[in-house]
């Protein structure tokens, strides 16, 4: 049951220091309940960057083969999105992630019947299960956010809240770093010696079962916080229009609305080309440099890391700087750094991807939050349209396995995030000439 006080989502009086306030004023409660919905979800996702590496190893896969682990987790995202609009439409936010952790949460459960079978299939079907949830999640979590206060200062809330998805994707690598990966990479003619005495077969399915622990785990823990979020009380938006009767927007109304398709389009450029660039880090550095797995795994949480610092640092600079003119920059700079990573490839190139991530920092809410502007009645299916849009994420990382199977280099691959960073730099930088509110405010 919901508690009756409105929030005034869009009317929201200037604070005392003539700016508009960040936070809910009396609802932090609430506001930071949801806040930690973005660390689990970040958990899940980097995990999968872990997997891509694991299951290539323990099912002998390709590297396309082995980038269908992002393809199944992101397109539960594309298939969900709507769905979940239109239950929250119906029901309102807390029921959507109530029902986005129950089945995010499944999912993960669902990797013990997976490994104990030991068939790729059946974790790929996990990991759309497990997309699927967090498709709903963030379906509800983003907007909840941008809508809980002041529409001057979406940006930068939800930006904060997002600022904990960065510790969330961290302690999903060390878990994976340190549970999943077992440390032993026997070379050919280890493998072969084991193939010899009979052991082989054993060694790979030992592999397998070493995601159950942390994925069992995962999935209880994910459970009983849907159990917490079902028994709180969560505020209602003034303009929130939950029940028969109302005015729920519709999709026809967001067919005369350009603006949401162009951040539908820069979400799409912009999570194909993250979680590409993130996929890719381990087995570029396998390719091109000594390193063990745990140690490539190092530098993929070195640019969580750095994104997390630039998420912080970031929201604190957008109080000064147009939201949109910081996307363009920002997405400019990793364009450049993707340009490094092609033509250094080795350590050069992978410090070129690890600084990316501070880059990255501010892309994905900022997006989210200038395509919500002004959307009304319509925000919770806008929300669907661009929590649809992270099926970039599925469709990005095997084209650029293809590319790197095809051409024997994964150096080449990462042209393909470089082009994504272009579509989100024009996306910014087209914005920041919108004088409207939809451009956030000019300081």
């Amino acid at each position: 049951m919901q508690i009756s006080t409105p929030i005034q989502s869009g009317n929201a009086a200037e604070g005392k220091s003539g700016k508009f306030p960040v936070f809910p004023v009396g609802h932090m409660g609430s506001f930071l309940l949801v806040t930690v919905l973005f660390f689990l979800w970040g958990m899940s996702n980097n995990l999968t960057d872990i997997l891509v590496q694991q299951f290539r190893k323990s099912f002998e896969l390709s590297q396309f083969s082995a980038q269908l682990v992002q393809t199944a987790n992101f397109f539960g995202y594309f298939c969900m999105a709507i769905p979940a609009a239109l239950v929250m439409r119906r029901w309102g936010y807390k029921a959507g992630m109530v029902l986005g952790l129950l089945l995010f949460g499944s999912g993960m459960i669902l990797f013990w019947p997976a490994a104990v079978k030991g068939q790729y299939e059946l974790f790929l079907i996990a990991l759309f299960t497990v997309g699927s949830g967090a498709s709903i999640l963030e379906t509800a979590a983003n907007p909840f956010i941008a809508e809980f206060g002041h529409p001057m200062t979406s940006e930068q809330r939800l930006n904060f809240s997002q600022a904990f998805n960065p510790p969330g994707t961290i302690v999903g690598v060390l878990i994976g770093t340190y549970f999943i990966f077992s440390g032993v990479e026997p070379d050919a003619q280890q493998i072969e010696a084991m193939k010899v005495a009979g052991t082989y077969h054993q060694y790979l399915h030992g592999e397998i079962m070493r995601v159950v622990p942390t994925y069992l785990t995962f999935g209880v823990v994910v459970l009983l916080f849907a159990f917490i979020i079902s028994r709180m009380k969560f505020p209602v938006f003034q303009n929130e229009n939950e029940g028969p009767g109302k005015d729920h927007g519709s999709f026809a109304d967001l067919l005369h609305i350009p603006s949401i398709w162009l951040a539908v389009a820069a979400n799409f450029c912009c999570v194909g080309a993250q979680i590409s660039s993130w996929s890719n880090l381990i087995l570029y550095m396998k390719q091109y440099t000594m390193v063990t797995e745990r140690k490539a795994a190092m530098y993929l949480l070195a640019t969580l890391v750095v994104m997390s610092i630039g998420r912080f640092v970031s929201t604190f600079i957008m109080s000064y700087v147009r939201p949109s003119i910081m996307l363009g920059c920002y997405a400019t700079m990793n364009t450049l750094l993707m340009v490094v990573a092609v033509l250094w490839p080795g350590m050069i190139g992978a410090w070129g991807i690890v600084a990316s991530g501070f880059f990255m920092a501010v892309m994905y809410p900022t997006i989210f939050a200038l395509g919500l502007k002004g959307l009304g009645p319509n925000t919770k299916l806008g929300g669907s349209l661009l929590v649809m849009a992270i099926v970039g994420g599925a469709v990005f990382p095997p084209i650029q396995g293809l590319v790197a199977r095809e051409t024997g280099s994964n150096a080449l691959g990462y042209i393909l995030p470089g082009l994504g960073f272009i579509g989100v730099a024009v996306y910014g930088f087209y914005q920041s000439t919108q004088r409207t509110l939809m451009s956030g405010p000019a300081y």
